[in-house]
């Protein structure tokens, strides 16, 4: 069973929903943005919907609205729709697509009657075209009616809908990027210490993107512990040492970087954790002393 629903918001979560609900037969009504020709672009793309500039009582026919706008756009949003809509409000369902924030954010309509709810879908959405979401977790929280239709939407398009509590939501969203953004940034910063060994880019990205792949591939099929290779994972302290010192070369954050990986591994990777913080300690302090003697960069 679908329904029909209007999006808020036409940047890429919005407008590859948006789209991907269409071709699973969701009825698309209004589609919001801050301006009538970036809707009626959105609308081109999803191939559905009638553009609006801004929320306007003409985009309240809707049972489902699903905002996908920016984090500090939504309450906002929710103010607004509330000004708008108000009673008229009563038994519809708001969602929001923030990995970030809870349904809390939506109290304003919630007053006046709405279910609010978020689903976020945990996926990357960069570039053109619509992501693969098909086994892809969504997760869900809020209202009964919220949680319904999000779980409805969610196994609509393919995903996996998956309940948080809200309180948590932070948490969850760290873990989404410890694993993307900051994921991206480790293998950037690795680019760019392989240029400067001599190393083309395209060389370097060549180089590491199998190393990278069957890292994530070894986690897949056989766990964090025997998936885990390199200096630390043998208690080669020596080893990493030479990398830090090696790293004082580049710009501060590099060695930071290393070293809070290194701790961090230790943490939770290491068979004997205390063991292995006890040996990161002594190598990272020789490291900052060797490094304030010599005048190291700063």
């Amino acid at each position: 069973m679908t329904g029909s629903v209007t999006i808020v918001g036409g940047g890429r979560v919005g407008q590859a929903l948006g789209r991907r609900l269409r071709e699973r037969g969701w009825k698309i009504g209004a589609v919001v943005t801050r301006s009538l020709p970036t809707a009626r672009r959105a609308v081109r793309f999803i191939g559905a919907g009638q553009a609006f500039g801004n929320l306007t009582r003409q985009a309240l026919a809707a049972r489902v609205f699903l905002v996908a706008t920016p984090d500090r756009e939504l309450a906002n949003v929710a103010q607004e729709l509330a000004r708008i809509g108000g009673e008229e409000l009563r038994e519809k369902i708001v969602l929001h697509t923030s990995g970030a924030l809870d349904s809390r954010v939506f109290d304003s309509v919630r007053k006046l009657g709405a279910a609010a709810g978020s689903m976020h879908p945990l996926q990357t959405f960069s570039g053109f075209g619509v992501p693969p979401l098909e086994g892809r977790v969504f997760a869900i929280e809020g209202d009964p009616a919220a949680l319904r239709a999000a779980r409805q939407m969610a196994r609509s398009v393919g995903g996996m809908p998956l309940q948080i509590e809200a309180a948590k939501k932070p948490l969850y969203h760290a873990a989404c990027a410890l694993a993307a953004g900051h994921a991206l940034a480790l293998i950037e910063a690795a680019t760019r210490l392989l240029i400067s060994v001599g190393m083309k880019r395209r060389q370097a990205v060549r180089a590491l993107l199998p190393l990278t792949r069957q890292v994530f591939d070894n986690f897949e099929r056989l766990g964090a512990g025997k998936a885990w290779t390199g200096p630390l994972s043998r208690g080669d302290y020596g080893i990493i040492a030479a990398h830090a010192a090696a790293l004082h070369e580049f710009p501060a954050e590099f060695a930071a970087a290393h070293e809070a990986l290194a701790r961090l591994g230790a943490a939770v990777l290491a068979r004997e954790p205390e063991e292995a913080r006890r040996e990161l300690e002594q190598v990272f302090r020789g490291q900052k002393t060797m490094k304030k003697a010599t005048g190291g960069n700063e």
